[in-house]
């Protein structure tokens, strides 16, 4: 059985960091991805990162600010998020993908954690 876990969310001023944490089991040697839903929007894609973490792909709204690394010994996947700012405001979701390479594609994720909450004040 897939499980996937996060942790991290939390209250932050902008311009803060967090990092967040998805814990993983039951799959391994897929790509995963980090989402995110604001209330009354639909799930965007965040980022994503290949098994081997060779590969990772960002959402222009996050490039230069956000990083997702793996480690691969303890089937966990991170979000360092940095500058945070109020849009950034949303449940994160990390997820694990039906393809092998770093996909910002929803449809081809098939396994969700049940979100963590990020809000940012101004």
């Amino acid at each position: 059985q897939v499980q996937l876990v996060e942790s991290g969310g939390g209250l932050v001023q902008a311009g803060d960091s967090l990092r967040l944490s998805c814990a993983a089991s039951g799959r391994t040697f897929s790509a995963m991805g980090w989402f995110r839903q604001a209330p009354g929007k639909e799930r965007e894609f965040v980022a994503a990162i290949r098994w081997s973490g060779a590969r990772t792909s960002y959402a222009d709204a996050v490039k230069g600010r956000f990083t997702i690394s793996r480690d691969n010994a303890k089937n966990t996947v991170y979000l360092q998020m940095n500058s945070l700012k109020p849009e950034d405001t949303a449940v994160y979701y990390c997820a694990i993908a039906n393809v092998g390479y770093a996909s910002s594609w929803l449809s081809e994720y098939d396994y969700w954690g049940q979100g963590t909450q990020v809000t940012v004040s101004s």
